[in-house]
């Protein structure tokens, strides 16, 4: 039976953003800094606000509802990723995220032990990882090419050794928009003795990941690029969380989700955060019929996934062959629409930042500059500070605002 395409008319109508009056007959392409909000989210988090802000796991109704709502969220998503409910945190973004992991393997790691990160990153994980050279770490970096911006996994095993613990990298980058192998890389440094900690941040909004398919031992994504509120999630697989130093209260140290959440978490966004898995399963639902929820997580969220690549994939090919047509730009990363997110950057002889502020007069809403990519930039040749032009669109994309982004593009350029 061949599988149904995305109903877009039913996505829309899940966001209310379509609906708000003040951005009718504006595009929205700046979705790699933050999608629109589904009301799955919207209205949970309205409900806590409204009935739950109360401490949770109390002995009185408001109480358990709270926690009960806050469990939802880590039993949902972590089901969906095909993971322990435990092995799932929440904390305030990713960056923040990342700088307690560091912490955490700062304390781990003895002075010559290796660690690998690589350029094509966005800083969140990035910059915490090379600090750990001032605690007499080894970090190495594995280099992006200067022509492509592509991660060659070759390039990976030429910097391994016996001394490397950790190799840091992203599912793709928020700038070249390649999707990097990363089951292959995972199981290969898995056999190697060595762990893995893959940046979802930018793959993460185009299909929610399949962590334990994918094999990494950290995966980090944001949730209000999600369609969530403004969350950092973050799994770590058990074997490595319990042999990582406790970075939380030390009485919280036997609960492996709260081993890497030093603060306390916010208990209204943590709960919100099932509103992301009720949209996942509205769109199973609705494209597959009520009867095949009975399907397991990770089988829906798969569905799911593919839903929204499809619908993707189908409407940025024809971009990027338009943009291959022009030679008074450089398009960033791979031109086949199938290897990378639609998340586009395009270098110009026009600063970034110029060439977003002139798209808005024609209702597109796009970014301009380095997009904390800047060792991505600068490993291409080009100066964050002059920038790039980003467009990046999700499933939820119409093809109608793809005509108006191509239209304006040529206005522009």
């Amino acid at each position: 039976m061949p599988a149904p395409k995305l109903d877009l008319n039913f996505v829309r109508a899940q966001f209310p953003a379509f609906a708000d009056p003040g951005l009718h007959g504006q595009a929205f392409f700046e979705n790699a800094g933050g999608s629109y909000t589904c009301h799955q989210v919207i209205d949970r988090l309205t409900r806590y606000y409204h009935s739950r802000k109360v401490q949770p796991y109390g002995a009185y109704p408001a109480s358990q509802l709270a926690g009960a709502e806050m469990d939802e969220a880590r039993t949902r998503l972590s089901a969906m990723m095909g993971i322990e409910g435990d092995e799932l945190s929440f904390g305030p973004s990713t960056t923040a995220n990342t700088y307690v992991l560091a912490h955490a393997l700062g304390e781990w790691l003895s002075p010559g032990d290796a660690i690998i990160v690589t350029d094509q990153d966005h800083e969140a994980n990035s910059g915490p990882w090379r600090r750990l050279a001032a605690r007499g770490v080894d970090v190495r970096e594995w280099a992006l090419d200067l022509q492509s911006g592509h991660l060659d996994p070759q390039a990976l095993w030429a910097l391994m050794d016996e001394k490397v613990r950790l190799v840091c990298f992203p599912h793709c980058s928020n700038v070249v928009g390649e999707i990097n192998p990363v089951a292959e890389i995972c199981a290969q440094l898995r056999a190697a003795g060595v762990y893995s900690c893959v940046e979802g941040v930018s793959y993460a909004p185009h299909g929610l990941p399949d962590v334990a398919g994918l094999g990494a031992d950290i995966y980090l994504f944001s949730a209000y690029k999600t369609y969530g509120p403004h969350q950092g999630l973050m799994v770590i697989r058990r074997a490595l969380g319990e042999a990582l130093p406790n970075q939380g209260h030390y009485f919280n140290a036997d609960t492996l989700y709260k081993r890497f959440t030093p603060a306390g978490p916010d208990h209204a966004q943590i709960a919100a955060c099932a509103g992301m898995a009720e949209y996942i399963d509205a769109l199973y639902a609705h494209h597959f019929g009520a009867e095949a929820i009975a399907a397991s997580p990770v089988a829906r969220n798969a569905a799911v996934h593919d839903l929204m690549r499809g619908q993707e994939t189908a409407l940025l090919q024809p971009l990027l062959d338009h943009l291959a047509g022009r030679n008074d730009l450089r398009l960033l990363g791979p031109r086949d629409a199938a290897r990378r997110a639609p998340t586009v950057a395009l270098a110009h002889a026009r600063a970034g930042g110029d060439l977003a502020r002139e798209l808005a007069q024609y209702g597109i809403m796009a970014g301009g500059g380095s997009f904390y990519a800047n060792r991505a930039l600068e490993g291409q040749g080009f100066d964050p500070a002059h920038g790039v032009l980003r467009l990046s669109f999700v499933h939820y994309t119409a093809p109608e605002e793809l005509d108006q982004l191509i239209a304006a593009l040529d206005r522009v350029l």
